[in-house]
């Protein structure tokens, strides 16, 4: 399977091919509210929260070898600190869009300034630079076709 480059050139330009009104191919998330939560997902990366790890410490090498695969993230998949009943915070799309670019960019920013940083992800554990970056990569691949903007 083909990600999406982490880099914020290309992902804003599939982004900015969303448009505020259209439907989800699958999922309840509206439009601006899956561009939100790709930034919500790229603030976590740079791990200023307080999740804590949702699986067993011994599952992560298994879930980071999921990160490495093919394999794309389930359709449907459900994460308790991703809820469908968030409420948009932006005012427009076009801001929406801005908001993730500034969070991609001090996430880039953070991992250039420290390239030994590692960050905890709540379902695939403590990741570096690179794990990260795939993380973002199938994610956001993911939700572009989630909203028809690639096929897999």
């Amino acid at each position: 399977m083909k990600y999406i480059q982490p880099e914020l050139e290309i992902i804003t330009t599939h982004l900015k091919k969303v448009k505020s009104t259209d439907k989800p191919i699958w999922g309840e998330m509206s439009a601006q509210r899956m561009v939100e939560h790709l930034s919500d997902a790229v603030t976590l990366s740079r791990g200023n929260h307080n999740l804590p790890l949702e699986i067993k410490e011994e599952h992560t090498p298994k879930a980071q070898a999921f990160l490495i695969s093919e394999h794309p993230l389930p359709k449907l998949f459900k994460a308790s600190f991703a809820t469908p009943d968030i409420p948009e915070r932006n005012s427009s799309m076009d801001e929406a869009i801005l908001e993730f670019e500034k969070a991609w960019k001090l996430f880039i920013a953070d991992f250039t300034s420290s390239p030994t940083k590692c960050s905890l992800h709540p379902n695939f554990g403590t990741l570096d630079f690179d794990l990260w970056k795939r993380m973002h990569s199938k994610h956001i691949t993911h939700h572009l076709e989630q909203f028809g903007v690639i096929c897999q």
